[in-house]
């Protein structure tokens, strides 16, 4: 079966990190779009050197990141990835197999370990719709045409995404993926007390 695959990698001051990715990414033969959130770096001159498509936007966030990357995307199946080197490109066939197979429409890269309180306790929640273990994941693959239809409500993506793709009657499935710690500056995740809201209330409209 012949099909395509876009990666869509998110990107923000992540000049020292993402060419590792893309070049692992680009020898592979994958449409890889990186979407630039206004960096202050050198992560757009980077990724265009390597081969990248960047799309720029001026911090619109992480979610406006991934759904412009659906647009500009032109695979049958788009693949979400993290810029910092978390993810690695290796993983993908394995993250793209069970779309492939006709075993599910999307796929998520399951984490060993989920290191937030709050993540683990949106997980649990969402549980009662759809049982999954990693709700948070960036790493994931899905068909284009269901991608193109989330609206992906609330401050990040966890919980919510994986409702709207139950709401669309859609298969999920998960896999194990590897991780790779990234030591850098990472923001408190407040936004996860918010998002709890927007699980809660996609969860209501199920009832």
């Amino acid at each position: 079966m012949s099909y395509k695959v876009s990666v869509i990698i998110p990107a923000y001051n992540e000049g020292n990190r993402i060419s590792h990715v893309l070049n692992k990414l680009i020898r592979q033969n994958y449409e890889v779009i990186v979407i630039d959130d206004d960096s202050k770096d050198n992560t757009v001159e980077v990724s265009e050197q390597i081969g990248a498509i960047v799309i720029r936007q001026n911090k619109l966030g992480y979610i406006n990141a991934i759904k412009n990357g659906f647009t500009h995307a032109t695979g049958d199946i788009v693949v979400t990835m993290d810029a910092d080197g978390e993810h690695d490109p290796d993983d993908i066939p394995g993250i793209i197999k069970p779309i492939l197979e006709d075993k599910a429409d999307i796929v998520l890269g399951r984490r060993n370990y989920i290191p937030r309180l709050s993540e683990r306790f949106i997980n649990l929640i969402t549980a009662f719709r759809i049982p999954l273990h990693d709700t948070g994941t960036g790493f994931r693959s899905l068909k284009r045409d269901i991608a193109l239809k989330l609206i992906i409500p609330g401050k990040c993506i966890c919980g919510t995404s994986v409702l709207e793709y139950y709401l669309l009657g859609a298969r999920v499935v998960e896999v194990p993926i590897s991780i790779k710690f990234i030591n850098k500056p990472r923001k408190i995740a407040w936004e996860h007390f918010i998002q709890w809201f927007y699980v809660i209330k996609l969860l209501l409209k199920q009832i």
